[in-house]
């Protein structure tokens, strides 16, 4: 029996699909490549997928999850989350300003230390002699024994496969004069007519859980040509790596859907850098990819369940070598594409190129490295020893599971200020009126929140402050952040106290994870001589309040150094050098792991780590100083 299709138009962006009857609005979304926020995966957790639904006859019945998250007035108005409504008739979806994936404020550069150009693919060109009566070498030996004899190629030299049947006719076509290129002084992967030496090229990509990152990079030179970034596409399929490890692991087709959309996502990432640059994708001849080690393993089509499951073992963690059109990638057909290695199950390969690019393994300095994300790394050491730890510090920087949370885009609250008289001042990205607020808001919230006295240091509203801002609703206290007349919705931003204590959760596994690295280390906060925080969220971060809600250890301002992204940077060290990816084999071999779920001080460390900023306010003398040199009304 032939399954039975309707037509769904989505609006105000005016797409037209067929879908079968029965999928949610969500799955027919993403059969039409429109974004829609579900930060939960589409499973009913965050309320985040509003739509409107002005036919209810034409979807099912709204269900007890959705009334969890839409206010009556919303029900009235027709509003549905787009996970839970199927789709029954032809129908009309509108999707909401506040439910739309917009594009992403993306840190695509970061700190990047020198190295001497050495790369792993050099171009030589060639002049063969002729083939003769009485020199009847085949072209294959001809051709090596003229670069061994001109360019002093150390080794034995590989050809690809694919090089075989078209050696004869480029030779013979370019009168002999050709341009050869070789991977890692082992393997020819290019042979081109003419002299094209100089026309050589390389990407470093950075993989993250929410972006891809390029770098088209100049090989002859080291010059960066052009930087490119997207949204993951994987997102459509949940905001955090656990939802999509569980997404995948459920069958090899899951699996499938992801690489084949990070994939995507890379092509598209080196068609827009090459269309800028006015570069040839057929002159790429190198990528070197970095990430999670998640996002790693479904690059690689290898299957991420068993990084969920306890002892949480990856498959490899060596570097990874693999022939582009194997992949899919459309460069040159012989390039290569290297995934560099990782340290752990849930510390990949991202990490391994942020200590790379902030030189911290060669430093005698002590330094503590944080990426702080959704899973957040971090790195304590130095050139003698080297220590790191993963904290699941959940999706709340990112905005989910926050009522008004939302990622860094255009109309996102990114910084705000509490006055006095508790007036909220706020920017917001593009300047534009608010959809809601992203993480570094988050933390400058909580911690204005903290020093005005509205919360005490466990985030609990304080019900006496006098003000129209602070208010009850549904049974408990909100704070009014934005006004609905300022708003771009027209309804009130607030915080909850829901939303605090996410922002506590997640801060006290991350605080949590640093203090058990310095215990480890037998080293206290005094002893950190530098504090690196990598990553997007990093950027736009107070750190006098990430401090004041104990998110980072209490080190002096001086010590802190945002370096952006650098796990980007560290990916395109080693595509200028040879040397550079013999150093990730070192860091990825000698960084240790320490399993925070194996810790037997850790569940305690982490409840110490959600009081603002922590249990022992010894641990934070200089923020104890400065609400008492403010007047804050924080009694501490």
């Amino acid at each position: 029996m032939k399954e039975e299709t309707l037509t769904v138009i989505f609006e105000p962006i005016g797409r037209r699909i067929k879908v079968p009857r029965g999928i949610s609005i969500l799955e027919a979304a993403k059969k039409a490549g429109i974004g829609i926020r579900s930060e939960c995966g589409g499973v009913g957790l965050c309320g985040k997928c509003k739509v409107i639904i002005t036919d209810r006859e034409t979807v099912s019945k709204i269900t007890e999850t959705e009334k969890k998250y839409l206010s009556e007035t919303e029900i009235e108005l027709g509003y549905r989350l787009a996970c839970c409504t199927k789709i029954i008739g032809e129908t009309t979806v509108f999707i909401p300003s506040e439910s739309r994936l917009g594009p992403r404020k993306i840190q695509a550069t970061g700190f990047e230390r020198k190295v001497e150009l050495n790369p792993a693919v050099k171009k030589f060109s060639i002049v063969l002699t002729k083939p003769t009566l009485s020199d009847i070498r085949p072209d294959v030996e001809r051709l090596l024994s003229t670069l061994r004899l001109l360019h002093d190629t150390a080794g034995q030299l590989d050809l690809d496969y694919m090089l075989f049947g078209k050696l004869p006719e480029i030779l013979r076509n370019s009168n002999w004069n050709v341009t050869v290129a070789i991977w890692n002084n082992r393997k020819i992967i290019a042979i081109e007519p003419g002299n094209t030496s100089d026309k050589i090229f390389g990407v470093a990509i950075d993989i993250g859980t929410s972006k891809i990152v390029g770098h088209l990079v100049d090989l002859a030179t080291g010059s960066t040509l052009c930087v490119e970034s997207l949204e993951n596409p994987q997102v459509m399929y949940g905001e955090d790596i656990i939802t999509r490890i569980s997404f995948a692991s459920s069958s090899n087709d899951n699996l499938e859907i992801l690489q084949k959309l990070v994939l995507e996502g890379v092509n598209k990432v080196i068609d827009n850098a090459c269309s800028k640059a006015g570069v040839s994708k057929s002159q790429i001849y190198e990528i070197v990819i970095v990430g999670n080690t998640a996002m790693h393993h479904i690059f690689l089509g290898i299957q991420p369940r068993y990084l969920a499951l306890s002892p949480f073992i990856p498959a490899v963690r060596r570097e990874v070598n693999v022939k582009a059109r194997e992949l899919g990638i459309d460069v040159n057909q012989g390039a290569i594409i290297t995934v560099l290695p990782i340290i752990a199950g849930f510390v990949g390969a991202d990490a391994v190129a942020d200590i790379l690019a902030t030189g911290i393994h060669c430093s005698k300095k002590l330094s503590l490295l944080m990426d702080i994300g959704t899973n957040t790394e971090i790195i304590l050491g130095n050139s003698e020893d080297m220590i790191s730890c993963s904290c699941a510090s959940g999706p709340a920087f990112e905005g989910a599971q926050i009522k008004y949370g939302m990622k860094a885009v255009e109309g996102a609250i990114e910084k705000v200020r509490i006055c006095s008289d508790y007036e909220v001042e706020y920017e917001t990205i593009g300047a534009v009126k608010p959809y809601g607020i992203c993480g570094s808001a988050m933390i400058d919230i909580v911690a204005e929140l903290f020093k005005h006295g509205i919360i005490n240091r466990r985030g609990r509203f304080d019900s006496k402050i006098d003000t129209p801002r602070l208010r009850k609703r549904n049974k408990t206290l909100e704070f009014v952040i934005a006004w609905k007349n300022e708003t771009a919705m027209g309804k009130e931003i607030t915080i909850t106290q829901k939303d605090i204590n996410e922002i506590l959760l997640a801060k006290a596994a991350i605080y949590a994870g640093c203090t058990i690295l310095m215990r480890e280390k037998r080293v206290k906060e005094a002893d950190i001589e530098k504090l690196l925080i990598a990553g997007a969220f990093g950027k736009y971060l107070n750190p006098e309040n990430a401090k004041i809600i104990g998110l980072i250890p209490d080190v002096a301002i001086d010590k802190i150094e945002f370096v952006g992204n650098s796990a980007v940077t560290g990916a395109k060290m080693t595509l200028l050098s040879v040397e550079a990816r013999k150093e990730t084999e070192e860091i990825s071999r000698k960084t240790r792991y320490l399993e925070l779920a194996a810790n037997p001080d850790f569940k305690k460390e982490f409840i110490n780590s959600i009081y603002i900023p922590h249990k022992n306010l010894s641990r934070f003398p200089s923020v104890k100083k400065l609400l008492e040199e403010s007047g804050s009304h924080v009694q501490i």
